[in-house]
């Protein structure tokens, strides 16, 4: 294949075809397109964009490049929920029991955290022995046995998506809108999904810090989604504070445990019972948001989804028993300290990109894909926007390896709140696109 050409017609503004899109992606999964000129294209695309069509050709043609799951026919619809990321962002592990558990399979394909962002694959591979690497036909049997499975992107699906993302991460052409909407889509696709709810976050410390470029990605995603068949429904919420009051790996699964016996964080819980509820009308299980909510509520309120749980982590090679026992510790981190005020009044806000560096500065985020992630580390009891307090009121708790790094943690924890003599007007933690 002579790549120029096509290099040079996106450079310029052009409009590749179908089968051009196709073609070179065919031809770079196969090794036979350099790195470099791969880089030239994703920097045209970058700059230029691509149309509707060109989008949707690209997506096609990653989903294509490997295996697409095919399960049997069955009453219960084939639902994903995907989130651009944010601080403390646990959703999916609460989100795809209860899913389950609301009669519906749920083939979810995460991924793994990097910079100040956490990913729900580091997240569930602190619980002892747990696996997130399953051969395609694993994952298809234990969806149809058990409804669920939570897994990361193997080699053997969206492989172009897997190569064109290493590339984009060192040009500087992640944030392009086409090139996240190919990136996401390709993969869910290749699920096999009948329904999807995206999370699409905006605010200080997510990837679209914009309201107007998340909703535009919102809307590329959703469109061209619908257009290939998948029913779509799309949130924006907001990460300018982190969700839930725990950032770090191992402390967002205990977290998300209280979440499933109905004792965690209210926005948390608020998230995740939308996403279901979401997914119930885009599927016509439920006619309205209102009766939707009731009916993820109550069984969220079951227990189902929390025993739900214990199952797919016994399906993925996890030790429950240990499992459960670890849940029961208040920390598994070496080293607890607290932040404590000396003021009293209301939280104004909580900075959730200084806590995200934190966390990270800790151990608990890659600043590079090698990095190796220390999973206990990170920031539980954090004040959040609205919270009353006094002097000698604990704001948060760092939890370290050393002592050294608790202390260097505390200091720059100071600087995560600001402070009100009167509670601050709050504003709302979804926004519809």
């Amino acid at each position: 294949m002579n790549f120029l050409p096509i290099i040079e017609a996106k450079r310029d503004g052009g409009e590749l075809s179908s089968e051009q899109v196709h073609e070179l992606v065919t031809t770079y999964t196969a090794s036979e397109i350099p790195d470099h000129q791969m880089s030239a294209f994703l920097m045209s695309v970058f700059f230029r964009g691509m149309s509707q069509a060109e989008t949707r050709a690209l997506t096609l043609a990653m989903r294509d490049s490997g295996t697409l799951l095919e399960f049997p026919e069955d009453d219960r619809p084939l639902v994903d929920k995907h989130s651009t990321g944010g601080v403390g962002d646990k959703v999916s592990i609460a989100l795809a029991p209860l899913l389950a558990c609301l009669n519906f399979r749920v083939p979810m394909i995460s991924g793994r955290g990097l910079g100040i962002t956490g990913g729900t694959l580091d997240k569930l591979e602190t619980i002892p022995g747990f696996t997130t690497q399953l051969p395609p036909e694993r994952i298809i049997e234990q969806v149809q046995h058990i409804g669920v499975a939570m897994v990361g992107q193997s080699v053997e699906i969206a492989p172009a998506d897997k190569a064109l993302y290493s590339l984009r991460d060192v040009t500087g052409t992640v944030p392009s809108v086409p090139l996240i909407t190919a990136s996401i889509l390709s993969k869910k696709l290749a699920e096999g999904i009948d329904a999807l709810v995206m999370d699409v976050k905006f605010g200080r410390a997510a990837f679209m810090t914009d309201m107007d470029a998340a909703r535009e990605l919102a809307r590329s995603i959703s469109e061209l989604a619908t257009e290939c068949g998948v029913k779509t429904t799309a949130l924006m919420t907001a990460m300018d504070t982190p969700l839930g009051r725990a950032a770090g790996n191992w402390l967002e699964v205990k977290e998300a445990v209280d979440c499933l016996d109905f004792r965690g964080p209210e926005d948390l819980q608020e998230l995740v019972l939308t996403c279901a509820s979401e997914l119930l009308m885009v599927t016509g299980k439920t006619v309205d948001s209102t009766i939707g909510r009731q009916r993820a509520e109550e069984e969220l309120a079951s227990g189902r989804p929390r025993t739900k749980l214990d199952e797919l982590v016994a399906a993925q090679g996890g030790d429950v028993a240990v499992f459960r026992e670890q849940l029961k510790q208040d920390h598994i981190a070496p080293v607890v300290s607290d932040l404590v005020t000396g003021k009293e009044g209301f939280i104004a806000q909580c900075d959730a990109q200084l806590v995200g560096e934190i966390v990270r500065d800790l151990g608990g985020g890659r600043l590079t894909k090698d990095s190796v992630i220390h999973p206990a580390v990170g920031v539980d009891q954090l004040a959040k926007p609205g919270d009353a307090f006094d002097r000698k009121s604990t704001l948060a708790r760092v939890h370290a390896r050393t002592e050294t790094e608790a202390e260097a943690a505390l200091a720059r924890l100071g600087k995560v709140f600001n402070f009100a003599a009167e509670p601050p007007e709050l504003p709302p933690l979804i926004v519809t696109i």
